[in-house]
This record gives C-alpha cells, structure tokens and sequence, in this order.
C-alpha cells in the first residue's frame, strides 16, 4: 500500500538576528541570507564593517537547524534539502515576504514631506544565492539591489519568465577569486547564461575564497547618505 506524503499549515516561530541602526529613522535596510550551516546572529558578524548610520542590517535565518558535528555540539542552520524542496521555498519565500514587511514597519522613514522612501538591499551569501533569487522571483517584497555572492541562480529558475525581476533589482554578482566552490569555469557560465536572456548584472571579484570580504562589502553598499539627520 503506498504512502501518500500529506501538509498541514501550522503557526511556528522564526528566529532572525538585527545590527539596528545607529541613527534612526533608518534609511537603508538589508536583508543578509546566510550560507550553508551558519547561523544569523553568527553571520551578522561579517557585517559590522557596514554597520554605520542609518542603516539597519537584518539576518533571517533558515528553518532547518542542524548538528554540524556531534563531537562539539554546534549547530547551524540551512534554507532546504532536496527532500519536499517546493514546500521549502514556498515556506521561506512566504517567511521572507513578512519578515520584510514586519522590519520596514518598525525601520522605514516616515513618509512625510519629501522624505525618501527607505532603500533596501538584498544579500545571499552561498546557499542563500538561491534563497535569494527565489524570493524575487516568487516575492511580494520590493528588493532596490540584489548581490549574490559566491553563489549562482538557481538552475532550475526560469530565467525567459523571472529574468527581468533579476534585473530590476540591480544584480551583482561576487565572487572570489580563489573561491573552492565556484571556480573561474562556474563564473564564466553562470555569466553567460544571464546573458543570454539579457539579465542585466555587475561583476565583482575580490582575492580569496569562500568567504564574505570587508573591503568589497564597503564598496558594493549603496551611494549616497545613511545618515537620518
């Protein structure tokens, strides 16, 4: 007799990590997606370069936690398996959706005057490349610029339908040069097929590997002030 896999949709928390801004109201939000077995409050740490102003750093982290190694106890945390994997994106896309809109209640510049409204940046690291690149396809959030970094759309993401929400997020791709799990080889064809179908990007590269770089994370954040006053 066959097994029949089945869902129910029930109410669960969610754990995410914030470095607030310095300045209030924030006028620059982003969203960091982490990699493969990290964890938010850990991986905020690559970003205190960053964290000046008026800019608000957000970290969700993902809804599968795991031991890393038994021998130590530690833990990390990841987006999804292969097992029941559209539920998974389903899940943290809809996740990301009001994770979004939760912290831009709580963030977001009044909308007096002649204020602008607040920026917000997109940053998948590894794993969250993917993660990312899901969520603007299939989101309801409003992502300013979109920086995948050593990582590549998914290849299974239909690029002739989603190609131009790539775009319009202001994609940069980045990656290291000695990166041990995206080599020159990856990069030249995860490039060419962006542009095959006319996804706009910018490259970066910066030295060394698998890892996020201080001085390119300066240089890839936005133009203009972060200061609320």
């Amino acid at each position: 007799m066959a097994v029949e896999p089945r869902h129910i949709t029930i109410e669960r928390r969610v754990r995410y990590a914030v470095l607030e801004p310095h300045e209030r109201p924030a006028t620059e939000i982003w969203f960091a997606l982490h990699g493969y077995n990290q964890l938010a409050h850990r991986f905020l740490r690559y970003f205190q370069p960053i964290h000046t102003g008026a800019r608000c750093i957000v970290a969700p982290e993902g809804l599968h936690r795991q031991y890393i190694d038994h021998e130590s106890r530690r833990v990390g945390a990841s987006w999804m398996t292969s097992e029941d994997r559209l539920t998974d994106i389903d899940d943290y896309v809809g996740y990301l959706d009001r994770l979004h809109a939760h912290i831009l209640a709580e963030e977001s510049r009044p909308r007096t005057g002649g204020s602008k409204p607040v920026r917000i940046v997109g940053l998948g690291f590894s794993q969250g490349v993917h993660t990312l690149c899901r969520w603007l396809a299939f989101g309801r959030a409003r992502i300013d610029r979109a920086m995948l970094w050593g990582g590549t759309v998914p290849p299974d993401l239909d690029l002739a339908e989603h190609g131009a929400t790539l775009s319009a997020a202001d994609l940069h791709l980045v990656v290291g040069d000695a990166d041990e799990y995206y080599d020159a080889a990856a990069v030249d064809a995860h490039e060419a097929r962006l542009r095959a179908v006319g996804v706009g990007f910018t490259s970066h590269t910066y030295a060394g590997g698998h890892r996020l770089d201080a001085g390119t994370l300066r240089g890839l954040t936005l133009p203009g002030e972060t200061s609320g006053t």
